[in-house]
């Protein structure tokens, strides 16, 4: 038998880098449970909440694809996953796709956004101008986050309780509103959409660090 007989998910027949690693992480969904794990491994259950239009049935095929690519670990044992360094590698991935997305139209953010989604689109969308170091903390209820500015780069821990001069809690399209939403914390509090406990001046700068600035490709 040959090799590619035994790969029933090879899709693309070519030597190209770019095809190899679509071969490996290229099928729907594979990207977006790997986005659940970049921070913390997680059991199946948490990670099907992060990607709600996952079936279960799909789920266990991306996650045991990513555990033949090398990309996620599985302990039986404690039925968690986790990324490999292989997997974590594909972070700048992740935010490329982000960045490119600022530049093309259709993009909908009251559609759902997961803590991770929003962690991750955080590190990415830092207003160089309006960088300060800074630590802020993040309560999704089920996932909680640490994030520092140091630097002008973003630094994301997973906690299980934030230790920070503020702290916001919310779902996570509730705290995008937040971060990159017209509205003040003060009127998202009012309005229910977020909760805020600290320092609120801070908690307000520290958001104001944040924007999804859309900038014409090159030419």
């Amino acid at each position: 038998m040959t090799e590619q007989a035994k790969s029933p998910r090879l899709r693309y027949d070519e030597g190209c880098l770019a095809a190899h690693a679509l071969n490996l992480i290229g099928d729907r969904w594979a990207l977006l449970v790997v986005r659940e794990l970049m921070f913390a491994p997680k059991r199946f259950q948490m990670i099907r909440a992060g990607v709600p239009g996952i079936t279960p049935s799909v789920l266990t095929g991306r996650l045991a694809q990513l555990v033949e690519a090398g990309v996620v670990v599985h302990d039986e044992r404690l039925g968690i996953y986790s990324l490999t360094d292989a997997g974590r590698g594909l972070l700048p991935v992740l935010e490329a796709l982000c960045r490119w997305a600022l530049v093309v139209p259709g993009h909908d953010p009251s559609r759902f956004i997961s803590p991770s989604a929003l962690m991750i689109s955080m590190g990415v969308n830092l207003l160089p101008e309006k960088a300060e170091d800074a630590v802020a903390g993040f309560d999704f209820g089920s996932e909680a986050f640490e994030m520092r500015v140091v630097g002008g780069e973003v630094v994301t821990t997973p906690v299980v309780t934030p230790e920070a001069p503020f702290v916001l809690s919310g779902n996570g399209n509730g705290m995008a509103s937040a971060v990159y939403g017209r509205l003040s914390l003060a009127e998202l509090v009012e309005a229910g959409r977020v909760s805020m406990a600290g320092d609120a001046a801070a908690a307000q700068q520290f958001v104001g660090m944040f924007g999804l600035r859309r900038e014409a490709p090159a030419a």
